[in-house]
């Protein structure tokens, strides 16, 4: 059984909780980085021009730096990203159409300011379409983490 830990982080939070994740279940790790990174500004969601809210509302896919080698090789996903409006950002959703989730177990974890995890997993599934969603939770810390 053959575990990949995955993650999108803004800010740092949720890298962190990533790496120790797999640390602890010696998994391999893949950054999952826009073609074009966010600046600070562009992740300022107060702005309602900033990048994140454009591409939130305007349902834009974000191209993805660098795909996962062997990505059928893995049993297990773990998915990991800062809440962004009740939901993955959607570099998150790109990322994952690039893949055939059949027969793979996901877990789904988030960081968070102050939103909840809410119906994250649900709106995450179309895009994982094949792959089974075992858990989606909020964590603070990689120990907060489903382990499956």
């Amino acid at each position: 059984m053959k575990s990949l830990v995955t993650y999108f982080s803004a800010e740092g939070t949720t890298a962190k909780v990533a790496k120790d994740l797999a640390e602890k279940l010696t998994a391999d790790v893949f950054e999952i980085v826009p073609e074009v990174p966010y600046t600070k500004s562009d992740i300022r969601w107060m702005n309602p021009l900033a990048r994140c809210n454009k591409e939130k509302f305007g349902k834009k896919d974000v191209p993805v730096a660098g795909k996962v080698e062997n990505f059928g090789e893995y049993d297990t996903v773990y998915i990991g990203f800062p809440i962004w409006y009740g939901c993955a950002p959607n570099v998150v959703n790109t990322f994952c159409q690039g893949y055939d989730w059949s027969g793979k177990k996901i877990v789904v974890f988030a960081t968070s300011g102050g939103s909840g995890i809410g119906k994250t997993g649900e709106k995450l599934a179309p895009y994982v379409k094949g792959g089974e969603i075992v858990g989606a939770k909020l964590v603070k810390d990689a120990s907060q983490v489903d382990v499956i």
